[in-house]
Order: structure tokens, then sequence, then C-alpha cells
């Protein structure tokens, strides 16, 4: 059964009533980020109950010693990790003497959690009784600013109702921290200096091997009734904290408010001795605008994000609280500012994955940020892998191949492998096709020709070498095959020919081949810039040709499908539905040896292939296709409900095209797979995206125009979204009755509507 206690609202995630065993859950859920730094939605004041604290900042992290049974040549030395950084938004609270903690009050009541999405805000509220008798109500405000993105606000109200009490607050910064997920618990900051003065604090902390300076700070002021108070505070040090109290009678009624400021500075945009400098200068813009100019001009910063992105559905609250949802946290993990960030599968809600970069941003996350952000942002995610490409050409020397063959890291955050699974990270090596596809995608869709011959092109020759040297030549198949290899379903490790690995090797050998054509032909200058750094010739082009026409594709005859692998027929292919509702999710339940050998498939693989390249078949190969594979999936990867969806709207089967988008789209809010406290699945939520504008909306680039077949599940009156599309920002209204379209642009705008060319005016509303 799902955990639904999430309050459908087409703006908030709302929770009422507090269960301390929803706590973690709701940490991730409610958690709040600003593409520079985010939090879970820990409590500021005291919790004794089970609680998962965790901030953390982009960019920073430690390379955690990997732990394996035994060592292996070429085996990753590390496991990168996103750091649990110092806690700064801390704020314990005292009321005659007796701390305030909702785990050990005699009643709490009208609890209420509220994550504003539109605005950018989160907000918890309640009534408490305390072991003393004393009741108060609290109600705290938090945000995470958008603009000053070093900056985090919260304002923290007690009210006491039934008697007039003394309440000391105490915020503190707490640089004493650790990771739940270290492997060997090692410590992984050394604090260096912990500085205060007044109210200001500032804690300066550098992390062990990878010596990233942060500079945890914060600022504070009280209201009494909403009254400025000048205080005197109390300084509490130690060598990992600073804690500022104050204690002020409050009568019966009276609302005292704390409104602290804080965040980080780092190395990454401060010298490491100007820290403490940089970190004042922060708090100082922020205090002089002050908690509420900050809020609007947060409110006014998320609207600009939403004029972009919002995608409005009618008719139905909780798909259109789920995909609101899952904007919003692809805007608070990645916005495009900082080159040397990427996107991470939890962001900044949990530590799961380490905080890196997966293939999942080529594979997923392009396409969004290309169509509501524009090209800068998506070329800027394509750059990230250019810069890493020394370190592929490295990892892939590490195993043995030569001549500047790359593969890419299946986890990384400096482009240095860092994944601690060898199934995973040397044999699921189809990362590779993904980000050779991300180029082609993204070149497709703006039209910006300039980046393969400036920095795409050596990527691609690159990947074309890994591949040719990773097929080998079977005598009896007298074709190149790909043994020892994990495709997208990681419930199957080493297998030999997945069908989607060999499909999209063979793709990017020709694909490869193709760029290096013309880019000689169009632009000779930059070509030779190329042969220069990479040393291609025309012999080794010919090569990866002759590969390419001789790849062996698993084909059953009898199924007139292609093999997920060589062996997938050996196995019994019992449908999902025959599985008991006990043993799911079976990566919960069952053993990893008898997962290996079922049938079960974790996500989209096959039919991976087919969403990558689905001009490359009929849509009466991909209904054969689905029908053969989807009824085996058990979709427990998150990245999977998204693809399904696609491609059963595609085949007009709404119904399930439907309830595949609710499951990606409230795969966290529902708690799907049982694991939300964990964070929250951030690279998956951009196919939630894709599943509406791609699937219901049918949006495809077809020779540089948009083609759109649109679709609309019964359960919804209308939806529209937005597409940023070379210079054009298109809105697409979708109804029962109708589709319209609006463009904004500098001029007048081609598109395909069911294969109907409409000519689309600059501000004109056009009817299809």
């Amino acid at each position: 059964m799902n955990q639904e206690y999430i309050q459908s609202q087409p703006w908030s995630i709302i929770e009422e009533g507090f269960d301390p065993d929803l706590v973690k859950s709701s940490e991730s859920l409610f958690s709040i980020g600003n593409g520079a730094m985010g939090q879970r939605a820990n409590f500021e004041e005291s919790y004794s109950g089970p609680t998962f604290q965790g901030s953390y900042i982009g960019g920073v992290y430690y390379p955690d010693k990997t732990r394996v049974g035994w060592w292996k040549n070429g085996y990753p030395e590390y496991f990168a990790k996103v750091l649990n950084a110092p806690n700064w938004i801390g704020i314990d609270v005292e009321i005659n003497g007796e701390p305030l903690d909702l785990y050990t009050c005699k009643k709490v009541t009208n609890f209420r959690r509220e994550l504003n999405m539109k605005e950018g805000w989160y907000r918890r509220s309640f009534q408490a009784v305390l072991q003393n008798g004393v009741e108060v109500a609290v109600q705290s405000t938090r945000f995470l600013h958008l603009e000053q993105d070093e900056i985090g606000v919260i304002a923290y109200q007690v009210t006491p109702l039934n008697t007039s009490v003394t309440i000391t607050f105490t915020p503190y910064l707490d640089a004493g921290i650790t990771n739940e997920d270290s492997n060997w618990d090692d410590p992984f900051w050394n604090i260096e200096n912990v500085h205060t003065e007044n109210a200001f604090g500032c804690i300066v902390s550098e992390t062990l091997k990878t010596h990233y300076g942060v500079g945890t700070f914060m600022e504070h002021q009280l209201f009494l009734d909403e009254n400025p108070m000048t205080v005197p505070w109390k300084v509490h040090q130690t060598a990992t904290t600073i804690r500022h109290s104050h204690s002020l009678s409050v009568a019966k009624n009276q609302s005292v408010t704390l409104h602290k400021f804080g965040g980080y500075v780092t190395t990454l945009h401060h010298a490491k001795e100007d820290l403490v400098k940089a970190a004042r200068k922060s708090v100082a813009e922020a205090l002089k605008l002050g908690y509420q100019s900050l809020l609007k001009s947060q409110a006014e910063a998320w609207e600009t994000i939403w004029t972009k992105a919002d995608i409005v559905i009618d008719g139905d609250v909780k798909a259109q609280q789920g995909i609101r949802f899952n904007i919003f946290q692809l805007n608070q993990t990645y916005l495009g500012k900082d080159a040397r960030l990427n996107i991470g599968p939890k962001g900044f809600t949990g530590e799961k994955y380490g905080g890196s970069t997966y293939w999942d941003t080529e594979a997923y996350c392009l396409p969004f940020y290309m169509a509501t952000k524009g090209p800068n942002v998506a070329r800027t995610l394509l750059e990230y892998r250019y810069r890493h490409l020394p370190k592929a050409i490295e990892n892939a020397e590490k195993l043995g191949y030569t001549h500047g063959a790359a593969l890419y890291p299946m986890v990384t955050m400096n482009g240095e492998e860092s994944h601690n699974e060898w199934e995973i990270t040397f044999e699921e090596i189809h990362r590779n096709g993904a980000i050779a596809f991300a180029i082609y995608n993204y070149e497709r869709f703006t039209g910006d020709t300039t980046y393969i011959p400036e920095m795409g092109l050596e990527v691609l020759i690159a990947i074309a070498r890994f591949w040719k040297q990773r097929f080998q030549f079977s005598e009896p198949k007298q074709q190149y095959v790909m043994l020892g290899v994990t495709g997208p379903n990681e419930y199957e490790n080493n297998v030999n020919n997945n069908w989607y690995t060999n499909y999209i090797a063979k793709w990017c050998l020709e694909y490869a081949s193709e760029m290096i054509q013309r880019t000689q032909e169009e632009d000779p200058e930059a070509f030779k810039k190329v042969v220069s750094r990479s040393n291609i010739s025309s012999e080794e082009v010919t090569e990866w040709t002759s590969v390419a026409s001789q790849v062996y594709l698993p084909y059953s005859e009898a199924n007139q499908v292609f093999l997920q692998q060589d062996g997938f027929l050996d196995k019994e292919l019992k449908p999902v539905s025959a599985l008991a509702a006990k043993e799911r999710p079976i990566n919960q339940h069952w053993s990893w040896d008898r997962i290996l050998r079922s049938p079960y498939i974790k996500q989209a693989d096959v039919l991976q292939g087919f969403y990558f390249f689905e001009d490359h078949f009929t849509e009466e190969v991909l209904a054969r296709h689905f029908d053969f594979y989807e009824p085996l999936t058990v979709h427990e990867s998150s990245l999977s409900p998204c693809v399904h969806s696609i491609q059963a709207a595609r085949l007009g089967r709404m119904e399930q095209a439907y309830q595949f988008y609710l499951r990606t789209s409230r795969l966290d809010l529902d708690d799907y797979n049982r694991e939300v406290e964990e964070g929250c699945h951030i690279t998956s939520m951009a196919g939630t995206w894709m599943s509406i504008v791609e699937g219901f909306g049918g949006m495809r680039v077809k020779e540089g125009t948009l083609h759109f077949e649109p679709r609309i599940p019964e359960q919804w009156s209308s939806y529209s979204f937005k597409i940023n599309f070379r210079e054009h920002i298109l809105k697409m209204t979708v109804s029962h009755e109708s589709t319209t379209l609006y463009q904004e642009g500098p001029a007048s705008l081609s598109v395909f509507v069911n294969e109907k060319k409409c000519t689309l005016l600059p501000h004109t509303t056009f009817e299809c």
C-alpha cells in the first residue's frame, strides 16, 4: 500500500497532523534548495525522535574509500559522496527551562507543514503542550534564496497560549556532523576556525582529501510582537559549535520571533582566507534587505521560472500537484548557473547515490532544461562532459583500452569513476551511448551546430573508439558481439549481447562517422583542430563503419522481437501480474540470486532503445515489443514509468499512459517504492515532464521542425505547457474539443499538428 498522506493541492505540498513515523519521509518531501545548496526539512528546534539530518552544498564532496570484500584491478578507489554539511538551521527553544521537543511533548495539535511551490518557501506550524504544562503555538517559515544563493532565511515565532513564560532562544551552528552513509565512519571535515562576534557567527571547515573550504555562518534578530529588540547574546562556543542564547519574558498571547539568516560561503567562489569576510558581506546584504523583502524577491524569482516552465492540468488535482512538485524540485536542484555542477539522482534531498552525476542527466534531464530554460543551460550540461573527457580516457586506460578511447563514469563528481559495484561500474557501459545521444538530441532540438565542431566531436570520437575496442568478432556468428555487460535493466548482470547496448553502440559508431564527415566538409578549420587533438584518420573511421555494419542484434523469430540479451528466452517468462503483492517490490523481498535468474525487468531496456530511436521503428513494431516486455517490467527504477507512459501514449493506450504518468509524477509523494525517507528521485522527475510533453503532447523534432500529436487522458479537462524552441516560446493547450497554439517570438513559426502544417504568427492564438 502506498504512503498517501500528502493533501492534494495544485500549488502546495501539505501535511496535517503530527506522526513521528512520517517525519523522515516528510523531511525528504519538504526539502528546499536553490541550485547551490539544499537541505532536508529537519526541525529547527531539538527533536529526539527518529530523524535524518541533512544539509548539502553543490560541488562539495568527499572521496569515501570504497568498501569491498576484495580488490580487483581497475576497481575505483573511492565512492564520491555529497557531504552532510555543517548545520546552520538549528534553533534550540526552552520555555520555562524545558526544551521544546515534539517527540516528548504531552500533546501536539494543529500540526501543519506546507511547501509552497509557487513562491518557494517551506512553513511549519503547530500547537504543543510541554511536559511542564505550558501550551505554545509555533510557526516557522524557511527558504533558500534563489538569487542570493549563499543565503537562507528562517522566521521562527513562538506564542505562549495559557500563561506568561520565559523563553530562551539559542540559535546555533554545528560543524560536528557526519554522513549516515559513511563506509568506514571516517571524519569528513576538519574544523579550522570558530569565529563569533555579537549576533554573527562563522565556522570555517575544510573537507579532508578534497580540501574544499566552507564557511558556515549565521546572524539573527529578535522581534516582540513585530517590534525589533536590541538584545545581548550570550555566547557558548566549543571546538565544533557556536551557540548564542537570549532569554526574555513573554506575556500570554504575545509573540516573539527570531529571524535567522544563515548559509554557506565556499572556496568554489572565494579565497579560503576570505571566507569569514565573504560570510559577513553575504549576511550584511541579507540583513539590509530584511526578511520580508527577501521573501518577496524569492516569490518573484519563482514567478519567472514558472512563467516558462509551468504545466497546467485542469480537472485532476493529484496530477497537477505531481507535475508541479517535479518541476519545482528540478529547479531547486539545478539552475545552470555554475558549469561545475550537475544533477544528482537525489539532488539536495538525501545522501543516496552520493549526490553524483549519472547517465540520468543526458538521458532524462537534458530535454527538460532545453525546453524550459533554453540552449545555454543545456549546452552547459554538455560542456560538463567535455571538460571530463581526459578523465573518461583515463578511466578506459585503467581497463586496458588504448588510443584515446573513453569510458565515461557511471558515477562521478570530477570525471573519475567512483561507483563501487563492479557489475554496474564496468559492465553498465551503455552510459557512453546516452552521452553521445545527448549531443545529437541537443543539436536536433536547438539547431545549434556549433557545439559539435567546438567540443562534441572529440567526445564522439573517444566514445566511438571505446565501442570499436569493446566489440569482438564472433567466428560462429560472423558478426561483432559484446560480452559481459549490464543493460539498463540492472536485474540482469554480466549478460551477452544486451540489445540496447549493442544497438546504441552501433548507432554511436555511425553517428560519430557522420559528424566527422560533416565537420570536415562544413568547417575545415575546426576539423583540423580536432584532428590535431585526437589524431583521427579516415582509415580509423572506415573501421568503425565496418564494425557497425556487422553488429549482432539478438532477435527471436518466434516472438518477432529483439531479445533483451542472448539468454532471455531461457527464463520462465511469468508476467509481473502473477506475483503476489507481498513480494513487491522484489528488490526488498528477494535474494539477488533469485532476481538475476528471474525474467523481471527493473526499468525500460529494449524499450529504452525504442524511446531514443523511435523513428527507426514502426508503430506496429513498437506495439509488439511493448506488449512483450512491459508485462515483465516491475518498474522498480524511478526512470521506468515515464518511458512507458510516453510509449503507451504513442500507441493510443491512454489509460495505461495515464497510470504510468501518475506513478512517475507521484513516485515520491505517494512513496510507491517505500523509500522516500532516503530522499526524492530528482532526475526521474524530468521524465514526468517528458510524459506530458512528449507523451500526451506528442512533441517531436523532425528535420528541424516541431511536430505534435496531442492526446488527452479522459481524467483531464485540459492541459497546457510551454516550449522554448529556437527563440520562440510556444504554448500548447489541449482539451477534448480542440488544440490551440500560441507563440511568442521574433517571427512566424511553422509546426505540424497531427501531420498538418500550421503557421503561427507572433502573439497570435491558432486553433488546430
